[in-house]
């Protein structure tokens, strides 16, 4: 059914509404699956770190944001690269596709190699700068420098799902994804604790283990984004119908096609930075606050990516439609495919809010076994609850903007409501209610900026960006 609404809308069909709907439900679908592994496989991880000590977890929590830095910057170029990828097919020119892919592969295993090479001379200073106390330093080093080998591995990945998710294919990277969660967690399993004996099914058994702790917990993910992005880079290349190798076909570098995917990537590179770098900052906000406040925020991250779920699902569907529908030219329906699509993900996120609500206590009781951390948690995650229908807005809308090539705006929007908002907010109110006063200034600034979204995709100047008239 997508493939061939897909190909309908390529093709200039007329399209009804149910039949849109059906198309971006079908195509997020998968994506969503794909985020609750991913989400599960944080609760695990959390979990299995939390169970350590609260030390522990407070080194994961130190560099957390960090990590969103530096991976959101390995993967920005993929944006430049996919965006075209979904535009050309849409186009119907094929061989275009198949030379981005070549381009984006070399182009983003270079750039990922660079970040290797700087977050790796960094990272025994990082903790120090973003203000840990001296007694979690070591594992937070050991983390970060595990990762950053990581980043070629994790770039690669990351770029071959989403040229697969260009032409149309979202099973493929969420099946993927998924075994790639399984595997990080029976690698962690094995890699954090010692060995141990365990009453299984009414049988002891003995579990073996490397009792590396937090550095196994880095490894354990190391280990599972190898293992797919093997499988990853063969599914794009030698069994994707649109976009595998031709014998006939070589990596031809255009000039036209690396500028733009440049011109496209930079903006997501800035927000990025932008976005991640607010959290470094937001993290030497809570860093004083002590051991206590940091883990809690740390779980509490994770506890509210159960939200994101829908949200991001629905964000990449809309790439790859918004894209093709861009390719093809079809002025009639991009602009209402638009707005049917962020509404969608508006919707499924609020769901996604009021579950958070109500089930605060439970998911922060999965991650640590602490009261005073369990408190603490249950409480910022109800406040930020209610942002959740304006986030998704954000993350939505970003998706549809990104599909027609519009990636400076949403990054001038970040930047604004990031640094202009969340941060002078939760900077005054953390010195009076702790905690609590930064996760009401998140609250505030994410629906400012879905609010900021909305009146972008009302504007109508994305579909000018792609060469389309308002309809």
């Amino acid at each position: 059914m997508k493939q061939d609404s897909l190909a309908g809308l390529r093709a200039g069909k007329k399209l009804s509404t149910a039949e849109l709907v059906t198309l971006v439900l079908s195509l997020s679908f998968p994506a969503i699956m794909a985020q609750l592994s991913s989400i599960i496989m944080q609760y695990i991880d959390a979990s299995m770190v939390g169970h350590l000590g609260s030390g522990e977890s407070a080194s994961i929590g130190l560099v957390s944001s960090s990590t969103w830095l530096f991976g959101g910057l390995n993967a920005a170029v993929n944006i430049g690269f996919t965006v075209q990828t979904a535009q050309a097919i849409g186009a119907g020119d094929m061989k275009k596709a198949r030379n981005l892919v070549r381009e984006g592969l070399v182009t983003s295993l270079c750039l990922s190699c660079f970040w290797a090479a700087l977050c790796s001379s960094i990272s025994r200073s990082l903790p120090t700068w973003l203000g840990g106390a001296p007694e979690i330093r070591r594992n937070a080093f050991l983390y970060f420098l595990i990762f950053s080998l990581a980043l070629p591995v994790r770039g690669m990945y990351n770029i071959s799902g989403g040229f697969l998710q260009a032409s149309g294919d979202m099973k493929t990277p969420a099946m993927l994804h998924i075994l790639m969660c399984g595997l990080d967690v029976i690698f962690n399993a094995v890699l954090i604790f010692p060995g141990r004996t365990a009453e299984i099914f009414g049988h002891t058994m003995f579990l073996p283990g490397a009792g590396m702790g937090v550095a196994g917990a880095a490894l354990g993910t190391a280990l599972a984004e190898i293992c797919v992005m093997l499988l990853m880079c063969t599914r794009l290349l030698l069994h994707s119908e649109m976009l595998k190798l031709r014998k006939d076909e070589h990596l031809v570098w255009n000039r036209g096609e690396m500028k733009r995917a440049f011109l496209l990537a930079l903006p997501v590179a800035v927000q990025s930075v932008v976005q991640s770098g607010a959290q470094v900052v937001s993290t030497r906000i809570v860093s004083p606050l002590g051991p206590a406040s940091l883990a809690a925020n740390s779980f509490s991250v994770t506890a509210e990516s159960f939200c994101y779920m829908p949200g991001y699902g629905i964000s990449v569907a809309a790439s790859t439609i918004i894209g093709q529908s861009v390719g093809a030219k079809r002025e009639d329906i991009t602009k209402k495919l638009g707005w049917l699509i962020t509404g969608l993900g508006m919707l499924f996120m609020a769901g996604a809010g009021i579950l958070l609500y109500i089930f605060a206590p439970v998911l922060i009781g999965i991650l640590t076994p602490d009261p005073s951390i369990r408190t603490l948690s249950v409480t910022v995650l109800r406040i930020e609850a209610f942002a959740e229908p304006l986030f998704g807005a954000s993350i939505v809308a970003n998706g549809v903007l990104r599909g027609a090539g519009d990636t400076l705006a949403p990054s001038v929007m970040e930047l604004f409501s990031m640094w202009m908002v969340r941060l002078p907010l939760a900077a005054i109110l953390s010195r009076n209610i702790g905690l609590r006063g930064v996760w009401t200034a998140m609250c505030i600034e994410l629906c400012v900026r879905g609010i900021l979204f909305l009146l972008r995709l009302k504007q109508g100047k994305w579909l000018q960006k792609a060469g389309l008239t308002l309809k």
